[in-house]
């Protein structure tokens, strides 16, 4: 088997492990080429092509360099990698590449997911983070091998049959130029297959060890808890599970919105934050949380001794929020709504939901009904009516230009007058307002003494109460 390897490689600073990336191919049973795309002169041995490329006036294109070289080498090779100079393939993963090919369809791809290993050796997970998650529905078997949808396609890397790389340039959005949309520059170079050319990167859940690569540095993700290998291995037990225990296959609301970068999307993996559980009488017994992800800010709720209800944005990370102790009631908002009829609780919780809905103050009366006498709904939005935001949508960035269209964006407009306005229209008494202020804001926050915070404020915390 002939396989041709293109590496990305700006600059010297990853050089380090470029050579342990090169050491691995070298070792493997196959007839390898290896191209390596460099901004500078590099001598890497006489089996390593330095293939020169004039840096871009954005350096984040640069990788984009990589598809022409595989178009015309096309004919000569079986299997094609490219991947950024420190992401490491093994035999190992190159042998269950191929055995998954074989039982996919052809517009799908066996994907893989990137991991890095902290000093004790524990596995973190680089593609868990912010919207990205599982599509329960996607959930199949074929043979041997289940398969997923993880919704972040980024691993910065690819592998193609000669099949696939055919497909992906026939269908016209392969050998584009560079550009970004649901991802940024360099993401969207090594997605491309997977967002242009009509192909959908499929994750085997039986075999998953066989399709992890590593990302050598090994020190971006290990801070984060929500990427650990024991926590997320309890959504890759609740996908192998789904069609035996019969998990609902469906999301609450769509969480990633059409904005580039899919800006203002719903965070999965949101913090435990003092700020909002402050907010909390001390009085409150009971939590409904709508839209609940892994948990953690639920979970803290659970350790003071309350009981914590969620509506999960979907059954599979429900399964994080449940380890945690909180009690999760599935389905969309109306059934949800009538599991719950004979509860009732001191405190709705809705993080990140109101803007991303359909219909916003429907969504929000559904849920006020299971208020108890005098409880609270706590909501919270981004601000639009920041005046970064707005000078940004005066100058119709494209992040910003079609906001105000939920058909177009996924993105309700939600400010304090807004929210003000759909609090009322389903009973609620407006509370009290939480500006939370970024960095930059401070020095303008202070000098206006907190006047200005309306128009300084990044996202509202706002506390509606049921007379």
């Amino acid at each position: 088997m002939k396989i041709l390897v293109v590496l990305a490689n700006y600059g010297t600073l990853n050089d380090v492990y470029l050579h342990r990336v090169l050491e691995e191919y070298r070792k493997m049973p196959y007839d390898v080429d290896i191209a390596v795309l460099s901004n500078v002169p590099k001598t890497l041995g006489p089996d390593i092509e330095v293939v020169l490329t004039l840096p871009p006036k954005n350096p984040y294109a640069f990788p984009f360099a990589h598809k022409k070289i595989l178009a015309e080498r096309m004919p000569h090779y079986d299997l094609f990698i490219y991947s950024e100079d420190d992401t490491l393939y093994t035999q190992r993963n190159i042998e269950a590449f191929l055995r998954a090919t074989e039982v996919l369809p052809e517009d799908e791809i066996a994907g893989f997911l990137n991991t890095e290993a902290d000093a004790k050796d524990n596995l973190h997970f680089c593609n868990v983070n912010f919207c990205y998650h599982w599509d329960p529905g996607s959930v199949k078997t074929r043979g041997e091998y289940t398969f997923a949808y993880f919704t972040n396609e980024h691993s910065a890397s690819y592998m193609l049959t000669r099949r696939h790389l055919r497909q992906a340039i026939e269908s016209g959005g392969f050998l584009v130029g560079p550009h970004e949309g649901r991802y940024q520059l360099r993401e969207s170079a090594a997605t491309d297959p997977y967002t242009q050319c009509g192909f959908k990167k499929m994750i085997c859940l039986s075999h998953l060890d066989d399709f992890l690569i590593r990302h050598l540095p090994g020190v971006k993700f290990a801070s984060r808890p929500f990427a650990a290998r024991t926590e997320f291995q309890r959504q890759i037990d609740a996908l192998l599970e789904i069609e035996k225990n019969g998990r609902p296959r469906g999301l609450l609301f769509e969480p990633e919105t059409r904005a580039l970068h899919s800006k203002w999307s719903k965070d999965y993996y949101e913090k435990v934050r003092d700020d909002i559980i402050s907010l909390l009488p001390a009085n409150v017994q009971s939590v409904l949380s709508i839209g609940c992800g892994w948990g953690a800010r639920e979970g803290s709720l659970v350790k003071k001794g309350l009981r914590v209800v969620g509506v999960p944005m979907d059954s599979v990370i429900a399964a994080c929020a449940e380890a945690k102790g909180v009690e999760i009631v599935y389905g969309n908002f109306e059934t949800a709504r009538a599991k719950l009829a004979n509860n009732r609780f001191d405190c709705v919780l809705l993080s990140h939901v109101l803007h991303l809905v359909a219909d916003p103050r429907k969504v929000l009366s559904t849920f006020v009904e299971l208020l108890s006498e005098g409880g609270i709904v706590i909501a919270i939005v981004p601000n639009f009516a920041q005046v970064t935001t707005l000078w940004r949508r005066l100058r119709r960035q494209p992040a910003y230009k079609d906001l105000g269209d939920y058909g177009k964006t996924g993105v309700h407009l939600t400010t304090p007058g807004i929210i003000r306005k759909w609090f009322q229209h389903c009973g609620l008494a407006v509370g009290k307002t939480v500006c939370r202020i970024p960095q930059r804001g401070q020095l303008a926050h202070w000098v206006s003494l907190g006047l200005a915070d309306p128009l300084l404020a990044e996202e509202l915390i706002v506390v509606g109460r049921r007379p």
